[in-house]
């Protein structure tokens, strides 16, 4: 099934990680009791499980859920609903419903991941973005670690500068992802210059890889997406937004419409698979973050550039590896494709993928459609052709599906 070069680069890399796998399953069990506690302490019975219709007032279910996010991610408020469609759409929901024309959005981590750039619309007009509503936006370069330029931050910070956009993740670039506390760094820098300025964190890919979130070193709000970490691989869709009372009631008026906001929505799917994936969610996370260590060591073994390294702090669940040439992106791609539950049969292909300027490759045999959480792989056909490969229900199958993709990288070469 594997060649022997891979088998052995896998022994060696396993080896390796074993004093890297400390810190991940410390945190799971860290969160979970944080989770436990808190379930226990809102009293969540098998009542709020149920769904609800039409307008749903007073929904117990969806009220409970969004009393516990906010006690666990340490914030006044918090909305979670499965009718937002994707973490793009929650994060836009923020920006609509608290920027107005004239104020500014300052991105101080470089150019945000590629459909937030759509939702911004100032490289390239598309219908309905910020710049149409007169939004103006600004970015701050990295310096050459990668990291935040707190020269430059402070040079774009202005009157008008009314939120900084915080991107936890690395997205499709090869930077380091932030920690909580250089995001409390980042916020504590801000707040000096422009105390009345809003902090805001695209916090996909990044819940419960630490014992602290976001919130508790001074972001103002943050938002993300159920099929990534915190639905636990089994949410079926939806966002969460949570910080600030007044902030989350704003983006509520977006989500609705005004004079409506958290009040309406109901649940369109089982609530209890929102609160059991929630509860799951410290563990599996724990199983991606293991199984990205894995494939740093095992790529890295292989002879490819593997960031983070084995050995760095992770802020998230990603594993980016270059590859080089569009050939060696696809043929990864169909690799961790062939090791999937689902779909398995399936070859994937570079597409016109909404929101992204390249053509993207995804390979995502998942249970729930395009779910982070679960084992995926994917890139922009642009060079150096890099793979992001997030996720991992189980340590064991990141494993297996990294040695398919080598196996299929080592394919082509012969």
């Amino acid at each position: 099934m594997f060649s022997p070069k891979i088998v052995a680069a896998k022994e060696k890399a396993l080896e390796k990680c074993q004093e890297y796998f400390i810190s991940p399953d410390k945190a799971a069990e860290h969160n979970t009791l944080k989770i436990l506690n808190a379930m226990r302490q809102v009293k969540v019975s098998d009542a709020h499980f149920n769904t609800s219709t039409g307008y749903a007032y007073d929904d117990i279910g969806r009220g409970k859920l969004e009393e516990l996010y906010a006690q666990i991610f340490k914030g006044e408020k918090a909305l979670v609903r499965t009718q937002f469609v994707s973490g793009t759409h929650t994060l836009s929901t923020v920006l609509f419903g608290i920027l107005r024309p004239g104020d500014e959005l300052l991105s101080i981590m470089g150019a945000p991941y590629d459909t937030m750039r759509t939702v911004i619309g100032q490289e390239h007009d598309s219908c309905g973005s910020l710049k149409e509503f007169k939004i103006n936006y600004q970015e701050a370069p990295l310096n050459a670690q990668g990291k935040p330029d707190f020269t430059e931050i402070k040079k774009r910070i202005n009157k008008n500068t009314k939120m900084v956009l915080i991107q936890r993740s690395r997205g499709y670039s090869m930077r380091p992802t932030l920690t909580v506390d250089e995001i409390g760094e980042i916020c504590t820098f801000v707040k000096k210059i422009k105390p009345d300025c809003i902090c805001f964190i695209d916090n996909c890919y990044g819940e419960f890889i630490e014992e602290k979130e976001p919130l508790e070193v001074g972001a103002d709000i943050m938002g993300g997406s159920l099929i990534k970490n915190p639905g636990g691989g089994i949410a079926p869709t939806g966002g969460y937004i949570v910080g600030r009372a007044d902030l989350v009631d704003m983006a509520s008026y977006r989500m609705t419409s005004p004079g409506m906001g958290a009040e309406l929505g109901a649940s369109l799917e089982n609530n209890r698979l929102l609160f059991q994936g929630l509860f799951l969610a410290p563990h599996v996370v724990a199983q991606a973050v293991k199984s990205a260590v894995f494939a740093a060591a095992f790529f890295t073994e292989l002879g490819y550039l593997a960031l983070p390294k084995i050995s760095d702090k992770r802020g998230d669940i990603i594993q980016a590896i270059e590859l080089k040439t569009p050939e060696n992106l696809i043929a990864f791609c169909r690799g961790i494709q062939k090791y999937s539950p689902v779909d398995s049969f399936a070859a994937p292909e570079p597409w016109d993928m909404p929101g992204y300027e390249d053509q993207i490759i995804m390979a995502a045999g998942t249970f729930v459609q395009g779910a982070s959480i679960e084992l995926s792989a994917d890139g922009p056909m642009r060079a150096p052709y890099s793979v992001y490969m997030q996720g991992a229900l189980t340590f064991e199958h990141g494993v297996i599906a990294a040695m398919g993709a080598a196996q299929e990288l080592e394919n082509i070469v012969k």
